[in-house]
């Protein structure tokens, strides 16, 4: 059953947000994302938030439409985009901001699409500049026409947010012609319907980590049954099962043993486009919000007459204004070349993420009963809070819970030699 597209509010980002210091190509592109995303990817939302996950359900018509609409080319610059004389990349001076960018707009209508553009477009591609010419040229075409979806893999199901190779039972032996790899893999985006992996495993015989591009139709890889999940059903997750399976030495990312600073590379980059994602949401709350506190009558005024939601929306619009900072500085780090934006990132990721389910929560307190419904029976009235309430929880927990994020800014103020 097809679910009908919930009435759109006013932006008030439009008339409270001024893009003073952004880049001119960054501010071109948040108008040519919008567009897009309300094209391609609004009109399938609902569904998507709601429908349960397996493999026949993955968005695959948003996916690509949103690629054939150049969104997943914005990730490369020219240098990192062009293959064989050919530019695949959106050439942007700043892709870092440009992506999270894209992820801001996506995530205003589909948090769980932003999550699988997050995979798609900042994990992998990070994990790509470590790979092999050949390898490159192979995939990037793939990748930036949606041709092929990715998957970034380095939860297993006794380790998340500590990745550190002790921990790791996913193992990546040497042998003559490359490697064999044996282990689980869990939570992990876009695997059942994915191509190639991005898989970080222990070194055989070592204390170290070694990150691999694996062929998921190579032999010995099974995928398992989809997660059921309370939200981000359009970001479909499944454990990857590796039964010695045959990975060829030109698969292999960066060097070997080294593959924890290429994994925490790519997690630094998805940290801010989870920031940016938790930015996305929150506007889309707050929207919600601010249409509903002006059209809602109380006690005969408008229930936006109430003092406690007026200061209550206030400092929530100045947080979203925050968070947004927050992200677009630590982006714009990364594109200016800095080694790591880590303190920043982390900032970024917590605050923007935890202000995306406070604020969605306080736009369901404001649409009572209504906000609590998925949908009114009698009349088919839905304002989609309780889909966004769902949703925005796993933004506190994935590519590093908030309370690693927080442990990061400790490290950074208080030093390393206090906090371990």
């Amino acid at each position: 059953m097809s679910v009908a597209p919930s009435p759109s509010v006013p932006r008030t980002q439009d008339r409270m947000t001024h893009d003073v210091w952004l880049p001119a190509e960054i501010v071109e592109l948040r108008a040519r994302a919008r567009k897009a995303v309300e094209q391609r990817l609004a009109p399938h939302a609902r569904e998507i938030g709601r429908r349960e996950e397996s493999v026949e359900s993955f968005p695959w018509q948003a996916f690509r439409g949103l690629a054939e609409e150049g969104l997943f080319a914005v990730p490369f610059d020219r240098e990192s985009g062009t293959v064989d004389g050919t530019e695949y990349g959106a050439g942007l001076e700043h892709p870092m901001l440009g992506t999270c960018t894209v992820a801001e707009e996506i995530a205003y209508h589909s948090s769980s699409m932003a999550g699988v553009y997050d995979g798609q477009c900042i994990l992998v591609p990070q994990t790509l500049t470590f790979a092999t010419q050949e390898m490159r040229a192979r995939l990037i075409p793939e990748l930036v026409s949606g041709q092929t979806a990715f998957s970034f893999a380095t939860t297993e199901p006794d380790t998340s947010s500590d990745l550190t190779a002790e921990r790791m039972t996913t193992v990546a032996t040497e042998t003559a012609d490359g490697f064999e790899v044996t282990g689980r893999k869990r939570w992990i985006t876009n695997s059942v319907v994915a191509g190639w992996v991005s898989v970080l495993c222990r070194a055989g015989g070592t204390d170290r980590a070694t990150m691999l591009l694996v062929d998921l139709r190579s032999p010995g890889v099974r995928i398992g049954r989809p997660d059921r999940k309370m939200g981000h059903r359009g970001q479909i997750t499944a454990d990857i099962v590796f039964d010695n399976v045959a990975v060829p030495r030109a698969n292999l990312l960066g060097v070997a043993g080294n593959g924890l600073g290429v994994a925490l590379s790519a997690l630094v980059r998805g940290r801010i486009g989870i920031g940016a994602t938790g930015v996305g949401v929150a506007q889309a709350a707050l929207d919600l919000a601010v249409a509903r506190l002006r059209s809602r009558e109380v006690f005969g005024r408008p229930l936006g007459a109430m003092q406690h939601w007026q200061f209550t929306m206030a400092q929530r619009a100045t947080e979203i204004e925050c968070a947004r900072s927050l992200y677009q500085k630590a982006a714009i780090l990364l594109d200016r070349g800095e080694r790591s934006a880590e303190p920043e990132a982390a900032m970024a990721k917590a605050y923007g993420t935890r202000l995306a389910v406070d604020l969605v929560r306080d736009a369901v307190q404001v649409h009572g009963a209504l906000g609590f419904a998925a949908e009114v029976g009698e009349t088919g009235e839905s304002v989609r809070l309780e889909e966004l309430y769902r949703d925005a929880k796993i933004l506190e927990i994935f590519e590093g819970a908030n309370e690693l994020q927080q442990w990061i800014i400790a490290r950074q103020l208080i030093g390393r030699d206090i906090t371990g």
